[in-house]
């Protein structure tokens, strides 16, 4: 008895989910509270249409965490600078770019609710943050009185906190993100003076020639 592999989903349904995922993060970046018909209208379908892609809010909500996540996965490989303080104010920074879109989305995603299953998704992330932070531990370039998982955490909660805290709109918000993780992560105000002055692409100056 031969088995048939399992059909691909048909283009227009592919294109009708990521619709959907697009309309909700938009809505729920107007609206936390937005409801199911509010994500269907917007995104051209029924309420009826919708159910047929997701089981209920819930189930939405989830997969754009895992979406958003994808990105955030992917952000944190194209980050190469061995020198880890460098390393971790460039992620920071490309990290907060990311999340500034879709400030309410993301702050939903890591709220008390939705947290755990978020630190799942973001896995490969925070294996890479663990690296970086080793590595600066190892080059006596970041702090060493706590070991790298307490540090990592110590981290995570500050950009948590940026994220849920910070009005993405305020042009200095992007540098306070990633001063503040600096910060936590053991630099002194003045090296992280020193650090963003040498890397002002950092936080979209133009560089002045600096590696990447």
């Amino acid at each position: 008895m031969t088995t048939s592999a399992p059909r691909r989903p048909r283009q227009d349904a592919v294109d009708n989910r990521a619709g959907i995922l697009t309309a909700a993060t938009a809505a729920i970046a107007n609206d936390p509270q937005a409801s199911i018909d509010t994500i269907a209208r917007n995104a051209g379908l029924s309420r009826r249409a919708l159910y047929g892609h997701f089981a209920d809010r819930n189930a939405l909500i989830s997969e754009i965490i895992d979406v958003g996540a994808e990105r955030f996965n992917r952000i944190a490989l194209t980050v190469t600078d061995t020198d880890a303080p460098l390393a971790l104010a460039r992620l920071t920074s490309l990290l907060w770019q990311e999340a500034a879109h879709v400030q309410v989305a993301a702050s939903i995603a890591l709220d008390d609710a939705h947290v755990a299953s978020t630190g799942t998704a973001l896995a490969p992330l925070r294996a890479a943050v663990a690296a970086i932070l080793q590595r600066g531990q190892n080059a006596d370039t970041l702090r060493t009185d706590v070991d790298v998982a307490t540090l990592a955490r110590l981290v995570e909660e500050a950009a948590r906190a940026a994220i849920t805290r910070v009005d993405a709109s305020l042009p200095e918000a992007r540098s306070l993100a990633v001063r503040t993780t600096l910060s936590m992560a053991g630099l002194s105000w003045r090296e992280t003076v020193a650090l963003l002055e040498a890397h002002p692409e950092i936080l979209g100056a133009p560089s002045s020639g600096g590696e990447h």
